[in-house]
C-alpha cells in the first residue's frame, strides 16, 4: 500500500495542469521578440488607426484652414445625401460587378496555373515561364493601360487585325468605346498583370508538401490528375481558404488606378466606382465632408465582408484568419 501511494503521489504532480503563463511573465521572456516587432506595430498604428480621426469629417460640414472643433457638425446628412443619390447605386453595380469577376477570374486561374507549373518536369522552362509569368506585376498600370489601349485600338490594334485575319469581323471593333466590354477588359487586363504574381505563393504551398505522399500515390496506380484532386489541392487548401476570405474582405475596394487608366467619357457609366466616385465627387469638387463619407462606407463595408466570410469560413472549413 505504501508503494502504491509513494507511486501515485509522484504521478500526480506531472498529471496538473500547468498554469496559464500571464502577459508580463511572457513579455519578459520574450522581450527581444517584442522589441522586433515594436516598430512595425508604430507603422500600423501612424498609417492605418491614426487617420481613423479624420473619419470625424463625415459628421461635419468641413471647411479647410479651421480645427476639428470650429467645424459645423451635420450628422448623417453626408450619408442621406450619398444613399439617396442614383449615381451612387450604379457606381456600386460597376464596383461590385468587376470585384466578383476580378475575384472569380483573378483567383481561380493562378490556383490552376500554379498546379500546372507545379507540373512541368523541365526545371529551366519551369523557370522561365514563372519568370515571365509575373514580370508584368513590376509593370506600372499607366503602361499597362497603355499597352492595352494599342492592343485593342481600331487603327492598327493587334486584336482588331488578328480577327479581321480569321474572317471572324469586317471592320474593326471599337473595344474601348463599349461599355459592355468595359469590365471584361479590366478583369483580363488584371488576370495577365497579376497571375504569375499571385501564383508565387501557391507554389509556395505546394513545394511544402510531402513528396512521399506522391511517391505511395504513385506505388498504388494514381495517374498525375489523380495526385493533384486528392493530394495537391487538399493540401494547399487552407492557403487557398485564408487569401479568399482576404480576397472577400476588399471586394468593395479594388481601387480606381485601373478604371481612371482604361476608362473614358463613352463607357463612365461602366467604368466608374466607388473610389473614383469619391475622387470626383469629394476631392474634385472640394466636398471633403462627402468623400470622407464615401471612404468610410467603403471601410465599414469591408470589415463586415471580412467578419462574415471568417466567421463563415472558420464553422464549414475551420480555416480563419482570427
Amino acid at each position: 500500500m505504501k508503494a502504491v501511494t509513494e507511486r501515485e503521489g509522484s504521478v500526480q504532480p506531472a498529471t496538473r495542469k500547468k498554469k496559464k503563463k500571464g502577459f508580463w511573465a511572457t513579455f519578459k521572456e520574450q522581450k527581444i521578440l517584442y522589441g522586433m516587432s515594436l516598430p512595425f506595430i508604430i507603422v500600423v498604428f501612424i498609417f492605418s488607426y491614426l487617420p481613423i480621426w479624420g473619419w470625424l469629417m463625415a459628421f461635419q460640414s468641413y471647411k479647410p484652414g479651421r480645427s476639428v472643433f470650429e467645424q459645423k457638425w451635420v450628422g448623417f446628412d453626408h450619408f442621406v445625401a450619398l444613399f439617396t443619390d442614383e449615381k451612387f447605386y450604379l457606381v456600386l453595380r460597376n464596383t461590385l460587378a468587376m470585384s466578383f469577376m476580378g475575384l472569380i477570374v483573378g483567383f481561380t486561374i493562378p490556383i490552376l496555373f500554379a498546379v500546372l507549373l507545379n507540373e512541368l518536369r523541365g526545371s529551366v522552362f519551369k523557370r522561365t515561364v514563372q519568370t515571365i509569368s509575373y514580370l508584368p506585376h513590376f509593370v506600372s498600370w499607366v503602361v499597362v493601360a497603355g499597352i492595352v489601349t494599342k492592343m485593342l485600338s481600331v487603327d492598327g490594334g493587334a486584336v482588331n487585325q488578328l480577327l479581321m485575319w480569321l474572317g471572324i469581323i469586317d471592320q474593326p471593333i471599337q473595344f474601348m468605346a463599349q461599355g459592355s466590354w468595359f469590365w471584361y477588359i479590366v478583369t483580363g487586363s488584371d488576370l495577365w498583370k497579376e497571375m504569375g504574381w499571385n501564383a508565387i505563393i501557391y507554389l509556395a504551398a505546394i513545394s511544402g508538401i510531402d513528396q512521399e505522399q506522391f511517391e505511395a500515390a504513385k506505388v498504388d496506380g494514381a495517374s498525375r490528375i489523380r495526385q493533384i484532386w486528392h493530394i495537391t489541392i487538399p493540401s494547399i487548401a487552407p492557403t487557398i481558404a485564408i487569401l479568399l476570405i482576404m480576397s472577400i474582405g476588399h471586394l468593395i475596394s479594388i481601387g480606381f488606378e485601373k478604371q481612371f487608366l482604361l476608362g473614358n467619357p463613352l463607357v463612365v457609366d461602366y467604368s466608374e466606382v466607388l473610389d473614383l466616385y469619391a475622387l470626383n465627387y469629394g476631392l474634385g469638387m472640394g466636398r471633403f465632408s462627402f468623400g470622407t463619407a464615401i471612404g468610410m462606407f467603403n471601410s465599414i463595408v469591408s470589415i463586415i465582408l471580412l467578419l462574415v466570410a471568417n466567421g463563415v469560413f472558420k464553422k464549414f472549413t475551420k480555416q480563419s484568419i482570427m
